[in-house]
Order: structure tokens, then C-alpha cells, then sequence
């Protein structure tokens, strides 16, 4: 009977630390999501192509916004016309 109690005493430890592990990881990952969630850069969309790209990375020409500067240049030669 001793040997029964052993085991069931190591198994509960085992599920202790597992749940404690797996609740303490959960919290850092929701803090983590939170964070980079709210470091996220406005996106804007590329008069070109359609596609969004973040603000810091689009070029502008006016009020218009670019995701390359090929597309900038076929951009002005629009407006040009």
C-alpha cells in the first residue's frame, strides 16, 4: 500500500507543477500579446496596388501613400498626365 500512495503523491505533485506552469506561461504570453498589440504602427494603403503596408514604411507624396518607390514614380506620371 505504500508503494500506491508514493505514486499517487508524485503524480499530484506532477500535476501541480504542470498547471502552475501552464498558468504562468498563459499570463506572460496575454501581457506579451497585449504590448505588441498596442506597439502596432497605423497601416495605410498604397494608391498603386492596393496593398496596406505600415506608415513608417509607405512613402508619401501628398495625401497619397505608396508601398514602393517604383510605385511613387508611376504615381506622379499618373497625376502628370
Amino acid at each position: 500500500m505504500g508503494l500506491f500512495r508514493l505514486l499517487f503523491l508524485i503524480a499530484i505533485i506532477a500535476g501541480a507543477f504542470w498547471l502552475w506552469r501552464r498558468f504562468s506561461r498563459a499570463t506572460t504570453t496575454r501581457a506579451n500579446a497585449r504590448s505588441s498589440a498596442a506597439q502596432a504602427a497605423p497601416m495605410v494603403r498604397c494608391q498603386h496596388c492596393g496593398v496596406h503596408v505600415p506608415r513608417n514604411n509607405a512613402l508619401a507624396h501628398g495625401e497619397q501613400w505608396f508601398c514602393s518607390q517604383n510605385h511613387l514614380e508611376q504615381g506622379r506620371r499618373r497625376d502628370e498626365h
